[in-house]
């Protein structure tokens, strides 16, 4: 009698945590309007307890805003800086290192005549005073690449050269890492995959991911591929296609030992509004919900006080300034 009860218990057991999986994960909206202006291409990163966004687009016919913002809520926003040293800020590489904020490359000035891509890098420990570890770094002046931090190094990956006047000798799949933001090394000059912009990278299971991009102008080009590699040289191809469709300007986090990916833009779709995970690379699941941001490209994702983050970015008509956040609980996925 009790082997039959604890057989019974167990199954019940197993039928709530089945449930429990398949109940919705909703998104909440944090506010409709932050307190900076609308924008999309902005860095961001989580820096002392805060959030942070620097910069980003307003239009292809003004300059690049160059503010700094922090919150601790994603409600209220503090103006850290109005006008930072650096001015490439459009899709330029954020991230932390060694206790520090850094951001590096980027675009400046959209389509107007003194347009221009940078390799400066910078760095700051308060968001307000800001130090320029190198005016040229060794890999060319560019945009849109992928950065992340993996064993003790910052690496730059890919990227284009010439926002909206290059052709396809702009895009680059380089592979540069440096222990200190101001040497950097070539680690290889062709990693495998092909060369891209407005791809994400990521660090996830002792790897770096380098998932979907592709090109904007002049020949719009999409990926979905994914690949990674241990050591920044040799690179496997996980997947030619995942079942996410191929895009550019979307956005990525490893979350819940989970990788993520969040919205986007291919000519062919316009905007996305999905949301994918992967606990491999290879076998994606699509994160349905029944309350979720509109489809949106270039917008900021980062993960903050244990949820999802996603601010701004460019739903149409108009750029964005709204907040949201989702929280997945420990154990949703089962077998956590």
């Amino acid at each position: 009698m009790k082997r039959q009860i604890l057989h019974i218990g167990i199954i019940l057991v197993f039928i709530a945590s089945a449930l429990h999986a398949q109940e919705n994960i909703n998104w909440v909206k944090v506010t409709d309007h932050a307190g900076w202006q609308p924008r999309d291409s902005q860095g961001e990163l989580v820096y002392k307890n805060h959030a942070w966004i620097f910069g980003g687009w307003f239009s292809s016919w003004e300059s690049a805003p160059r503010d700094v913002w922090n919150t601790t809520d994603g409600k209220h926003w503090n103006l850290i800086q109005e006008e930072a040293a650096w001015k490439h800020s459009d899709l330029a590489m954020t991230v932390v290192f060694r206790d520090k904020m850094w951001l590096m490359g980027g675009w400046y000035n959209g389509r107007m005549e003194d347009h221009s891509s940078s390799n400066e890098v910078w760095c700051s420990t308060d968001g307000e005073q800001w130090i320029q570890v190198t005016d040229s770094a060794g890999w060319t002046p560019r945009l849109a690449a992928g950065i992340v931090v993996f064993k003790n190094k910052m690496w730059i990956l890919g990227g284009i050269e010439d926002y909206y006047f290059g052709d396809d000798k702009s895009l680059k799949n380089d592979v540069w890492s440096s222990p200190d933001g101001k040497e950097w090394t070539l680690v290889t000059d062709n990693a495998g995959w092909l060369p891209r912009a407005y791809h994400q990278a990521v660090v996830f299971d002792d790897k770096i991911w380098i998932l979907g991009g592709g090109n904007y102008v002049p020949n719009h080009t999409a990926y979905n591929d994914v690949w990674c590699s241990d050591d920044g040289i040799h690179w496997k191809e996980v997947t030619t296609s995942a079942p996410w469709d191929p895009r550019l300007w979307f956005s990525s986090v490893v979350y819940r030992d989970r990788i993520f990916i969040l919205g986007g833009w291919s000519k062919s779709h316009d905007n996305f509004g999905d949301v994918w995970y992967s606990g491999d690379g290879l076998n994606w699941t699509e994160l349905k919900s029944e309350v979720i941001w509109k489809g949106r490209h270039e917008h900021s994702t980062f993960v903050f006080r244990d949820k999802i983050w996603v601010t701004g970015g460019f739903p149409r008509p108009l750029l964005s300034n709204e907040v949201w956040t989702l929280e997945i609980p420990p154990g949703w996925f089962g077998e956590d």
